[in-house]
């Protein structure tokens, strides 16, 4: 008699082969197939076959074996970001159907400006991983924009004006650019009063800011200044530029979360206090149409709630 299978056509063959993609997430992940057998709970021998048997299926070789290493074809590298957004998906999924909607659980993947990231964004995710110990944090800080899409990120932080269509964002605060200085041109700033008498004093020009010598400045409704800088200092992160101020290297205009301990603590002094600067938006941005996990809800609201701590949130 034929034999009967009581699945409806194609399942089985897909569940195996979402098996496969995790076995061979697995492998890229750790580097090894012990390590990768240990993760899983299961042999090493049952992880062998089944990446060399989805080789084999698909005729497609996705790893180089040696002795000592595993590494990733350039097909293999392909298909293995494609695998760990569908099973962070997956996750996300069985996240929401085991009822864990309401209770932030898993690992978070977002990413965020290194120096927002710095001072901002890594006190969050401390006081975060406190209150919800059933959650973990996987944070890239960089300040190269990442295609968070194809990297499976969840949630990315973005510190500026927002020019990227095709993504959701919820504005979360605002932050304010200052005009400063080190304490040591103290005596050489201390009269000033108008934008136009900084153009002959030393700068400190942020390359990573698409107009980084040219500032428009205003006071009240009525009053506005633009100043052409000279710089004599060209540095490509902010960090970096308030180092090198911080260092006596001149002036330079910074983002007001970057500078708040220096000028509480009087290292650094606000020039024209009474002129403002062009304020941004803090802004947290997510994939498009994809399901909001609580994890995500959770540290966006808690941001938001140490934006409105820092006198600056919306």
């Amino acid at each position: 008699m034929p034999k009967t299978n009581n699945h409806e056509p194609g399942i089985g063959a897909d569940l195996s082969n979402l098996r496969r993609l995790a076995y061979f997430a697995a492998v890229v992940e750790t580097g090894s197939f012990t390590a990768a057998a240990e993760r899983l709970g299961i042999t090493k021998a049952v992880v062998s076959q089944q990446v060399a048997r989805l080789e084999r299926e698909f005729r497609t070789s996705l790893l180089v074996r040696t002795t000592r290493t595993v590494r990733t074809t350039e097909a293999g590298q392909s298909f293995y970001q494609r695998c760990s957004l569908i099973l962070r998906e997956a996750e996300d999924a069985f996240d929401e159907l085991a009822g864990t909607s309401e209770e932030p659980i898993g690992t978070l993947h977002l990413t965020a400006p290194f120096d927002y990231g710095v001072g901002v964004v890594v006190p969050a995710i401390a006081e975060f991983t406190r209150r919800y110990p059933q959650c973990k944090v996987d944070a890239v800080l960089s300040d190269q924009s990442l295609d968070i899409v194809s990297e499976g990120i969840e949630l990315s932080i973005r510190v500026g004006w927002l020019t990227e269509s095709g993504l959701q964002a919820r504005r979360i605060g605002t932050f304010r650019q200052l005009l400063v200085a080190p304490s040591a041109m103290r005596a050489q700033i201390e009269h000033l009063t108008q934008p136009r008498e900084i153009e002959g004093l030393p700068f400190v020009a942020n390359t990573v800011l698409r107009e980084h010598l040219r500032w428009h400045f205003s006071k009240g409704e009525l009053e506005r200044q633009t100043v052409n800088m000279q710089a004599s200092i060209f540095l490509d992160a902010t960090l970096a530029v308030r180092a090198a101020v911080l260092a006596g290297a001149g002036l330079s205009v910074l983002p007001d979360f970057a500078v708040s301990d220096d000028l509480a603590a009087g290292r650094l002094v606000h020039l024209l206090p009474a002129w403002s600067l062009p304020s941004g938006g803090i802004h947290a941005v997510f994939p498009a149409a994809r399901f909001r996990t609580a994890k995500v809800r959770a540290f966006v609201e808690l941001l938001h709630e140490r934006e409105r701590q820092r006198g600056v949130g919306i």
